[in-house]
């Protein structure tokens, strides 16, 4: 494995859509095996996932960021935008992914800061994120400070399955204190 400072957070290119709908449904299966039914995670086809990432990206490339090792390996990935749904908070984030190999090692935290930046950049002043209930990986977002907004049964797969939303209502207060404490950790 690569040293944190070798992996790069950037805006996604169209040439990193293969990679990243290799990637999202890596995690999928991983994720969500036993949550999801098996058929349902069998049959996620990369080629698809590869168009609509590819589209996304030539929409506006600045809402996809990828983690990138330093031998060009695609090693995480998120995506955000305008809030689809619960207007009390102007962004969203639409996805967030790390490899399973590289989980636990800061990469969800730096992607989801690139993710909080280009929302504030783009005058979205707060976000939300929606997660399945049984997703273990959502007390990471309360461990960066989410409050628990809603619930509600979503259709994966034909199957209703419990998400959770989690939201930042100051994302300028939360990139401020975020900032202040990486500064304070520094050598």
């Amino acid at each position: 494995m690569a040293v944190m400072s070798e992996i790069t957070i950037r805006s996604a290119r169209p040439e990193d859509a293969r990679g990243i709908a290799r990637l999202d449904i890596e995690t999928w299966r991983t994720t969500y095996a036993g949550m999801l039914s098996t058929a349902y995670l069998v049959g996620l086809s990369e080629r698809r996932r590869e168009a609509g990432w590819r589209g996304a990206i030539l929409r506006e490339p600045r809402d996809v960021r990828v983690a990138v090792g330093s031998n060009g390996a695609i090693l995480g990935f998120g995506s955000c935008g305008p809030n689809r749904g619960d207007r009390s908070f102007t962004g969203e984030v639409f996805t967030l992914y790390v490899a399973p190999d590289w989980q636990n090692q800061g990469i969800g935290r730096r992607l989801l800061i690139a993710l909080f930046r280009r929302l504030v950049a783009s005058g979205r002043r707060s976000a939300i994120l929606w997660v399945l209930r049984e997703n273990p990986s959502r007390f990471f977002y309360e461990r960066l400070g989410a409050q628990q907004v809603s619930r509600k049964p979503i259709a994966v797969g034909g199957t209703a399955i419990e998400a959770i939303a989690y939201g930042w209502r100051d994302l300028p207060g939360f990139l401020a204190e975020v900032s202040s404490q990486d500064r304070e950790s520094e050598p």
